[in-house]
């Protein structure tokens, strides 16, 4: 990868790096954290003449509290009815090609966006969007660039302090939860990564909290079989509709690789239960 409500975040620095002002490493309290139940008052019968001993409590706990706890634990995903492509890179190719074709402007002019928008940049590997949105939005923008490589995050702190660049805020994030704060981002932009999310179903319920009131999500991603690094377009779609959210644009990037497919995410999400995964026909 470069997956419901988050805590909020506090910064520590990147292991072993430290030092430089280009960038802000943010972690939050691990998702896996249980969602415990508020389990019913249970009040221990009294027996004349008899005290209450600590292990008639640890017994009425397992029986009444134990269920709770299991139950808060076992809120499972549905896995993908289709490969998943392993992490083979941090970068997808070369920037000067992708320049030259004009993929990051295009992308950011559709996504609308400008000064103002906050941005994350999710699998964001050696940086070829936070860099580009750092010039694009200027200073005082706030950008997240987000992996779950912590060596793809210590290159691209490196690239920002060589380049000077400051204010992007880099995100441990983990395999289905990309750990960006609640409420903070208006468009996410996920490029030819897709495909190696472990659980997008997951995943996509986690980022919701994330995205503000009116965000959008930009997946960018090549029309080819998952286990060969794409994803169909259609199975896209129907993965990201299984948990609520709606395609709102489409369009090929042609002469870049590719296509931009945007997504605004629900309102409410549905029952993890009702979530089912898609295939292609």
């Amino acid at each position: 990868m470069r997956a419901g409500r988050l805590p909020a975040v506090h910064s520590t620095t990147i292991p072993p790096g430290g030092g430089g002002k280009g960038a802000v490493l943010e972690r939050g309290i691990p998702a896996w954290s249980l969602r415990i139940r508020a389990a019913p008052r249970v009040r221990l019968p009294t027996v004349p003449g008899r005290h209450v001993r600590s292990d008639d409590i640890v017994q009425v706990w397992l029986v009444v509290a134990l269920p709770f706890v299991i139950a808060a634990a076992t809120d499972t995903f549905p896995a993908p009815d289709r490969p998943v492509a392993g992490i083979i890179s941090p970068l997808y190719s070369e920037e000067a090609i992708r320049d030259l074709n004009r993929e990051a402007q295009r992308v950011m002019d559709r996504l609308g966006i400008k000064p103002g928008v906050r941005v994350a940049d999710i699998g964001a590997g050696t940086g070829y969007y936070t860099v580009r949105l750092a010039h694009r939005l200027g200073p005082g923008a706030t950008i997240y660039a987000e992996d779950i490589k912590p060596e793809y995050l210590q290159q691209l702190k490196a690239r920002l302090d060589r380049e000077r660049i400051q204010g992007v805020r880099l995100v441990l994030g983990e395999p289905r939860n990309s750990k960006l704060p609640r409420d903070s981002v208006d468009v996410a932009i996920l490029t030819y990564m897709y495909h190696e999310i472990e659980n997008p179903f997951e995943f996509l319920y986690r980022l919701q909290p994330a995205l503000a009131r009116g965000a959008r999500v930009g997946i960018v991603d090549l029309d080819r079989p998952t286990q060969d690094h794409g994803t169909p377009p259609a199975l896209l779609r129907c993965e990201l509709a299984a948990v609520g959210y709606r395609q709102v644009d489409f369009v090929s990037l042609a002469p870049a690789d590719g296509y931009l497919a945007v997504f605004v995410p629900p309102a409410q999400l549905p029952p993890i239960e009702a979530i089912k995964p898609c295939r292609l026909p």
